[in-house]
């Protein structure tokens, strides 16, 4: 909103420029619009679209960590996705804390590296699990903490390895990736991949392990987006317009070919009291409700398919197709 000017800050401002303290030429600079250029090839903003797919596949990505995660320690680790936001790289770098584990990621063949922030404390707590032991760790050890030994390096490495196994796996659907641990961090002030404008998209996860919730960041640059903005369209991604590979309906039509399917035929129905059906005996001869000259209805999985004509081929019972009725029954 302009600010307004009271009456004696405008007589002010014209003395002042009379006399010579305020000049001019700079107030005309002032009054002019500031323009910034724009490369629509980069943009620096996702599209709600854009977003909308990435909870999506991040979604996923928290599944499969927290399945990779409790299947490594064998105790249950839970990831949730809280948000998603999109800042600079400086502003992801003045969040984490000061001493953190980075794990850096390479994704072939997009460009770029991604990096996901995992709390020391989570960390700790990995690294007594990996060990045997159930103890707790508590933010306050976690805090107090400033390095990692040579033994935690090589147990958190072995996790690193396993998100990004995961963040691959999330992205199956997408693209075809080869993700790999690039570097591992404890400073942040250390990470030299991006520039302190670089645009990133930054995930934050919820993580609760042993009791305790604390968080996992996912920071990815918006380089890595730029080659595969139309594959998270959901309409490109619903209706990729792929051509008909006629070796798959091949390949479906020869494996169902073995696949068994229940077949029968209903010789007739009738009703009876029951009491007389308590009182059958060997011999008795039961009216159905059709006549030895009608065709039978043969059905597939319970299904009504052909009318047939019973009959005997050797020792065995047989049936002739005489009509094909595609799901109707013979009084239709």
């Amino acid at each position: 909103m302009t600010q307004v000017l009271s009456q004696q800050e405008i007589d002010s401002l014209l003395a002042a420029v009379e006399s010579g303290e305020i000049d001019e030429k700079v107030l005309e600079e002032a009054e002019k619009p500031k323009i910034k250029e724009y490369d629509f090839r980069r943009p620096v903003r996702l599209s709600k679209e854009y977003i909308s797919m990435l909870s999506m596949i991040f979604e996923e990505f928290a599944k499969i960590t927290s399945n990779i995660l409790s299947t490594q320690v064998r105790s249950g680790v839970t990831l949730q996705l809280a948000s998603i936001e999109q800042i600079s790289f400086d502003e992801f770098v003045h969040s984490v804390p000061r001493f953190t584990l980075l794990n850096v990621l390479h994704a072939e063949p997009l460009e770029g590296v991604q990096v996901i922030e995992v709390n020391p404390q989570v960390c700790l707590q990995l690294v007594e699990l990996l060990c045997g032991s159930s103890q707790e760790i508590t933010s306050a050890e976690a805090t107090d903490k400033d390095s990692f030994t040579e033994i935690e390096f090589a147990l958190l490495e072995d996790v690193g390895k396993n998100l990004a196994q995961a963040f691959q796996a999330a992205w199956s659907d997408i693209i075809d990736l080869d993700v790999s641990l690039e570097a591992m961090e404890t400073n942040a002030q250390m990470l030299q991949n991006m520039s302190p404008n670089e645009p990133i998209v930054l995930t934050t996860f919820t993580t609760e392990l042993m009791g305790s919730k604390t968080f996992i960041n996912l920071c990815i640059p918006y380089l890595f987006f730029e080659t595969i903005l139309d594959k998270l369209s959901f309409r490109n991604w619903f209706h990729g317009g792929k051509e008909i590979d006629h070796t798959e309906n091949e390949a479906l039509e020869s494996n169902l070919q073995d696949v068994k399917v229940n077949t029968e035929v209903l010789l007739g129905q009738t009703e009876m009291p029951l009491e007389n059906f308590l009182q059958l005996e060997d011999g008795d001869i039961i009216q159905l409700d059709g006549k030895t000259s009608q065709p039978l209805v043969m059905s597939i999985e319970h299904l009504p398919y052909c009318l047939v004509k019973p009959g005997v081929k050797g020792k065995n019972m047989a049936i002739e197709i005489l009509q094909y009725i595609g799901g109707e029954t013979a009084n239709e």
